[in-house]
């Protein structure tokens, strides 16, 4: 697995990670794969303290079985562990956690063992009350050392043969250093010489107290003893939840760790689903110092990379093995985990490296077929194998390897593999299996771009790379010549379809842009035309009921028999039609000009062109044709006549430092999050704290996001625990 992640350049990773756990073990986490990653969102919920280190407690459990007796800092470290499953069982986790935590009954009588501890770990002076009187007694001696030793320094007699006046430590024993001759003053042992010739004196009366001083250890340890002999019985009684407790520790250590590194480097955890597609949405190899991230989509059986030396090819094969590897293991990567969906992978194998080697007698080729021979057979394996072509003649390695993995292909496996040869891609690019990815070459500024186009095979750029890294320019010319006019031609015609390829896609990209902005008019107009007929249904409703009205009143009128009573009532009736309010009909169509910006409902956009009845106005890049009579004008002037702007900002009426989008949704957070710090730069503050909180990490990478490409975001990083920690940002305006 090491020398995996070594080819990988995991190495650095792996190890960074480590440094989280609380002891080693292995990267396999057991149980269900998605009930684990449950678990871990769970955590990430939370602020929690990491565990303390802890030993390897296989040698003391094995000795428990037998019943020995375990010395004091083993019982010490397994009071840890239960300690610890202590507190998580107190956090307020959700289901799955507590789930797993309820469902762990700690013995009362192995339970309490954890308070016979201090901090530091030492066996607590209240539980015996002998080590009380020891321990002072201890201190005693400890006390007259000291005392014993400056009276020694302060005395007449001796002054002349110390060479200072410090007490020196050597192996543990406080000595004075003297000159020669100090045995008419001084009573003692000489335990070591100086480097300038004189003596490291231990006092006899120093001696005699560190006797003493041994004596009262002596008998702690075997009171010490006494204890750990009856917690260790208590142990053998409970043999079987000590291994469980051992091995459930393993399993929440690595959840923690997990967790913990992900939130130290901002990272994502990606779950392994049951498919074999490996997609990829900004995904940034650890190794790399600035990353330029990529998205990969790769479904297929086969993807091969081709195109410019030096131009990430490598890189990305290790990116794509690397992501999955770490979904494996559910560990965490710097991705875009929701645009990303990787497969689940039973075994991995890179053939990376050159295997030529004076010490195995192996040629480079021989090595790649043995590595070949190994792979044959095997299933749900992913592999990746870097310049398959290396070793012998591109030719004949191109013939080989087609037959070679087509016939892989028919098994259950996944490879990546990068060639510099444009006949072995040709030769699989036929396979609807098989991917093409190029790595693209800046033509213009004679480099790589570090960027991939799918679909395409790329050009190698041999000559413009040895150009550019100082060959000299006659040396390449030649080099050229020598290639051959054919299979120049040939690279041109594939630099060529790469431009054209890179265009199309553009154009296509643009297109559907175009396409979107036209769904959303559509939809638009759909909605302006359903509200038109809505109003226009309403009012002809409420004239129908007016005129009905009027018309009643005359026809009561006129059947009225009193002259003056039917005088009044057609008086009324007329009143009530003259006062009912008709649509009114524009006379004259507005005057509008080719630039004017006008609003047709809910779409804005410039006038194009006119005729007598209608306009092309350009709304975001789309032309519609409206009639004039539903025009408006904006009130805005055409940007090519503007001649000055004049912005005027009130300061809001109530600023806040802070802003929590606890359970909102990103899109809604995002609004929310833009008008807030509008409103802080108004105010005029500098520095703001944001609380998204940390759940399932979408909010919080939509705010991260968002404040990378805010303009006027000058840093940002989390919060004190005080502030909310992971779950916040401190912000610099």
């Amino acid at each position: 697995m090491e020398e995996l992640f070594e080819k990988l350049d995991l190495s650095e990773y792996l190890s960074a990670y480590n440094e989280f756990l609380a002891r080693p073990k292995s990267l396999f986490i057991s149980g269900d794969s998605k009930a684990n990653y449950e678990k871990i969102e769970e955590i990430s919920s939370l602020n929690l303290k990491s565990p303390k280190e802890i030993a390897n407690l296989d040698d003391a459990l094995m000795r428990v079985s037998k019943q020995a007796v375990l010395h004091i800092s083993e019982i010490y470290e397994f009071s840890k562990i239960i300690e610890y499953f202590n507190y998580l069982k107190s956090q307020n986790f959700g289901d799955k956690m507590r789930g797993y935590l309820d469902k762990i009954e700690i013995p009362s009588s192995i339970d309490k063992i954890c308070d016979y501890f201090d901090e530091n770990g030492e066996f607590k002076e209240s539980i015996d009350e002998r080590l009380i009187s020891i321990n002072e007694a201890y201190k005693n001696k400890k006390k007259q050392i000291d005392e014993s030793l400056k009276k020694l320094i302060y005395t007449k007699h001796l002054s002349p043969y110390l060479v200072d006046t410090q007490i020196h430590y050597i192996n543990s024993n406080e000595a004075l250093l003297v000159r020669g001759g100090f045995n008419h003053a001084l009573k003692g042992t000489v335990i070591a010489r100086s480097s300038g010739g004189y003596f490291y004196v231990l006092p006899d009366i120093v001696s005699k107290l560190k006797s003493e001083q041994s004596d009262l250890l002596d008998k702690k340890e075997e009171i010490l003893f006494e204890h750990a002999k009856i917690i260790s019985a208590i142990f053998h009684k409970n043999l079987s939840f000590l291994k469980f407790i051992n091995s459930a520790f393993d399993y929440i250590d690595s959840l923690i760790a997990r967790v913990s590194f992900a939130k130290s480097k901002d990272y994502n955890f990606v779950l392994a689903n049951s498919s074999k597609d490996i997609i990829l949405s900004e995904f940034a190899h650890p190794a790399l110092k600035n990353p330029k991230r990529i998205s990969v989509d790769f479904r297929g059986k086969i993807l091969l990379i081709t195109g410019v030396n030096a131009g990430g090819k490598s890189m990305l094969l290790k990116s794509i093995l690397s992501a999955a590897l770490l979904a494996k293991y559910l560990l965490p990567m710097s991705i875009n985990s929701t645009k990303s969906s990787i497969g689940s992978f039973k075994e991995f194998e890179a053939i990376i490296e050159d295997p030529q080697n004076s010490k195995n007698d192996i040629s480079t080729f021989a090595g790649r077929m043995l590595g070949f021979s190994k792979i044959l057979g095997k299933k749900q394996i992913l592999i990746g194998v870097d310049e398959i072509e290396l070793g012998t003649d591109f030719e004949e390695a191109a013939s080989l390897y087609s037959v070679l993995l087509t016939s892989m292909m028919s098994s259950d496996i996944k490879m990546v593999i990068t060639t510099h040869h444009k006949r072995l891609a040709m030769l699989l690019a036929k396979n609807s299996e098989v991917e093409l990815i190029a790595a693209l070459y800046d033509e213009q500024n004679s480099r790589p771009k570090y960027e991939f186009l799918k679909g395409i095979i790329g050009k190698s750029y041999a000559f413009e790379t040895a150009s550019r890294y100082g060959i000299p320019a006659n040396l390449v010319a030649s080099a050229k010549s020598a290639y051959g006019d054919d299979k120049e031609n040939l690279n041109e015609m594939i630099s060529k379809a790469l431009n054209l390829e890179l265009e199309l896609k553009l154009k296509l990209k643009s297109v559907e842009e175009k396409e979107l902005k036209l769904d959303e008019l559509l939809k638009d107009l759909k909605e302006a035309k359903i509200r038109a007929d809505e109003t226009l249904r309403a009012r002809l409703s409420s004239l129908e009921a007016e005129f009905y009205k009027a018309i009643n009143e005359a026809k009561r009128g006129i059947n009225l028999k009193d002259t003056k009573e039917k005088q009044r009532s057609l008086n009324n009736a007329n009143f009530i039609a003259k006062s009912i309010q008709k649509p009114t009909i524009l006379s004259e169509p507005i005057e509008l000009k080719v630039g004017d910006r006008v609003k047709y409902d809910k779409i804005k956009g410039v006038v194009l062109s006119l005729s007598k009845n209608d306009a092309i106005i350009d709304s975001n890049g789309v032309n519609l044709r409206v009639p004039i009579s539903l025009l408006k004008p904006t009130n805005q002037s055409p940007l090519n006549n503007q001649k000055s702007v004049n912005i005027s900002l009130s300061r809001p009426n109530s600023a806040s430092v802070m802003i929590d989008l606890h359970g909102l949704r990103s899109d809604e957070a995002i609004e929310r999050l833009d008008k807030f710090i509008s409103d802080a730069l108004i105010a005029g503050f500098d520095e703001v704290l944001i609380k998204h909180g940390i759940g399932t990490g979408k909010l919080a990478y939509a705010v991260k996001e968002f404040l990378k490409s805010h303009p006027s975001v000058k840093a940002f990083k989390d919060g004190a625990p005080s502030e909310g920690g992971f779950g916040s940002k401190v912000v610099k305006l």
